[in-house]
Formats: structure tokens, C-alpha cells, sequence
């Protein structure tokens, strides 16, 4: 069996940069190695001002989007991303994506196109569901309806998924999934526009972990409120290409190294502890292209870029050389969700070096 089927990350994830003009209709086009790239999964900041996160996916359309750093309900707006295209997207006027001057990080997944795999209609306690997969890339978008009591929502990954990141549409906080160690992921959750520690809380997930083919919601609002709309991003780890973990800081400048098979394109990592406010930390390897790499934006804040020393990408994962607290603080759990740049072992089982 080969170590890896994906030989180069940007088949399925790439970052893009660019800085706005404030022009309608304006086209941005990847320059991902493995060819063209449409994204069905699409998610800009402001690098060098402070608008909100922009977040839409190709199952709602390109009009709605959710604001990351906020519960709030989406946002509408036809002249922020006006179109998914072969190899990139389209931004219109709207200064959330586009306004002059200011420079942009658009990180971007494709998932199958746009088109569901699979539509569940309601069945008893069960919402009615859509689902969008790729199971190579270990991603589906699922939607789905809510009934207010405990049932199932298909998620088409072939596998228990590792990580969920869910919204409802018309308002709520994010609630995030995670199978991991060191967190117990059905008893509780983390949301992306929060610092706050992983809550124990049964009525996400009625304390039930995914299936293969399934995860459970409760009859929290966050999760399935009766006829309330929901977003599902699921991922499942695929070997060289995403890891879904954590580590264990342990509060020096001499870091854990983590393992996950590749080197690194994204990575966005939460501390978990009870007693501390952690941030949500993006970092890709476009902005940073060497070490140590140190250039981030908070998932839960409409903050612009910032810098501090977290550590180096390297071609088998990636090494903590901050003893911060909010990277490494002693002993406490850290999440993170990594994608690709290219494998570690080829699927010719060549080692590929790191820039």
C-alpha cells in the first residue's frame, strides 16, 4: 500500500494572496502545482486591516457568508464573492475582500465541485440533509435541517471524521467536534469565535462519537433547533496529505516536535484549557514560505496580521520554538488541523525534503 495518494497538497487545499483594488468583477486566479483549482470551500481575511472573516462554501452559494470571528447569523452579500471559478474565484466591490490597498490570505479546499453526493430526506427524529464529499481528501459540506430532537446527519466520508467545525445559519456560536487526544471530543466542544476552553457539554453530541457513516446531534440550538439550517464542515485525517491532532505544550523555547507526514501549507491551532483564554491561530506556509514561521491571524478576532515566533515547518510536520503561553503553555492540550504542502514519503515511497 502506498504511504500517501495525494502527492501534492494543492490538488485539494491552496493559499492565495493578494491585495485589493476595489474593482467589480474582479478575477483572482490560483497558481495551485497540481493544476486548476475551484474552490468549494472558501475563507478570506484582511491581512493588513480588520474586517471580519469571510467564510462561504459552494453548497450555500457565493452570496451568504458566515463571519468566522462572530455567532451571528451569515452575512449577505452579492458583491463579495461573486463566483467559484476553474482555477480561483471572483471578488466584487465589497471592502470586506476587495477594498484598495489592502492585502488578503484566501485559504481555499475543494471538495466535489459543488455537486451532493447524497440527499437524506427527514426520517423520524433524523434531519433532512445534504451532503457534499470527497472521500480522498477526507472533507464533505454537509447541510442539513433541524428537527430539536437527538438524531443522525450523514456526513459521506466513508470514516468517523476527526474534526467538525458546525454553524447554524441564523445565528449561534460555532460548535467544533474534535476526536483527538487529550479531549474527549462527544463530551463537549470548541468554537471557532471563542477563545474560550473546550466546554463540557453533553447536548452537542449527546455524548455519542460519529460513525462511519453518521455524527449525532442533540437538542442544543447551537446544533438542531427545530427547522433551524445548519453548516457542517467535516474532515477526516488522510495520510500526507491532513492530520487532525494535538500536543502537549511544555512551556520551552525547545518545543514539541509534531509529527504528522507532511509539511505543512496551513495549520490553525487552539490551546484547551480550562483556566486560559486561547486565541485560534492561523499560520500557512505562503505568507511564511521560511523559517521560523511567526505571521498569523485569529480565527475569533477581526484583528489584522500580527507576528510572533511559533516554530519551524518542516518537511515531516512541524517544531514549537515559542515557550508562549499560548502556544506552549506547560502541560496543557493543544488542537490543531494541518494540511499539506506535500508528503513526506511520495506515493512512489521517495522521501520528499523540505524547501
Amino acid at each position: 500500500m502506498a504511504y500517501t495518494t495525494i502527492d501534492d497538497g494543492s490538488e485539494y487545499f491552496t493559499t492565495l494572496l493578494y491585495t485589493g483594488d476595489a474593482n467589480d468583477n474582479r478575477n483572482l486566479t490560483n497558481d495551485a502545482n497540481a493544476g486548476d483549482f475551484k474552490p468549494d470551500w472558501l475563507w478570506l481575511k484582511e491581512r493588513s486591516s480588520t474586517s471580519s472573516h469571510q467564510m462561504v462554501d459552494s453548497i450555500r452559494g457565493t452570496t451568504p457568508a458566515f463571519l468566522v470571528d462572530s455567532g451571528g447569523a451569515e452575512d449577505d452579500d452579492a458583491n463579495r464573492v461573486q463566483a467559484f471559478q476553474t482555477n480561483g474565484f471572483q471578488v466584487g466591490t465589497a471592502s470586506t475582500v476587495n477594498q484598495n490597498t489592502i492585502t488578503m490570505v484566501a485559504w481555499q479546499w475543494k471538495c466535489n465541485g459543488g455537486t451532493a453526493t447524497a440527499t437524506v430526506s427527514e426520517s423520524g427524529n433524523n434531519p433532512a440533509a445534504t451532503v457534499q464529499a470527497n472521500t480522498d481528501a477526507g472533507f464533505s459540506i454537509v447541510t442539513y435541517t433541524g428537527t430539536g430532537a437527538v438524531g443522525t446527519v450523514p456526513h459521506g466520508l466513508g470514516a468517523a471524521p476527526d474534526l467538525i467545525h458546525l454553524k447554524k445559519r441564523t445565528g449561534e456560536g460555532w460548535v467544533s467536534y474534535w476526536n483527538v487526544l487529550g479531549i474527549t471530543g462527544e463530551d463537549g466542544f470548541l468554537g471557532l469565535n471563542s477563545n474560550g476552553a473546550f466546554a463540557d457539554s453533553a447536548g452537542e453530541w449527546n455524548d455519542t462519537v460519529p460513525t462511519s457513516s453518521v455524527f449525532t446531534v442533540g437538542t442544543q440550538d447551537r446544533v438542531n433547533t427545530n427547522d433551524g439550517v445548519y453548516m457542517a464542515y467535516c474532515f477526516k485525517s488522510i495520510q500526507g496529505y491532513s492530520k487532525i491532532g494535538s500536543y502537549v505544550g511544555n512551556g520551552q523555547t525547545n518545543g514539541a516536535h509534531i509529527y504528522t507526514g507532511f509539511k505543512p501549507a496551513f495549520l490553525l491551532i487552539k490551546g484547551t484549557a480550562g483556566s486560559n483564554n486561547r486565541e485560534w491561530f492561523v499560520f500557512d506556509g505562503t505568507r511564511d514560505p521560511t523559517n521560523p514561521f511567526a505571521k498569523y491571524v485569529k480565527a475569533e478576532a477581526n484583528d489584522a496580521e500580527a507576528s510572533s515566533v511559533f516554530g519551524d515547518l518542516l518537511s515531516n510536520g512541524f517544531k514549537v520554538r515559542s515557550d508562549g503561553a499560548s502556544y506552549n503553555s506547560s502541560g496543557e492540550t493543544f488542537v490543531y488541523m494541518a494540511f499539506a504542502e506535500h508528503p513526506f514519503v511520495s506515493s512512489k515511497g521517495a522521501p520528499v525534503t523540505a524547501r
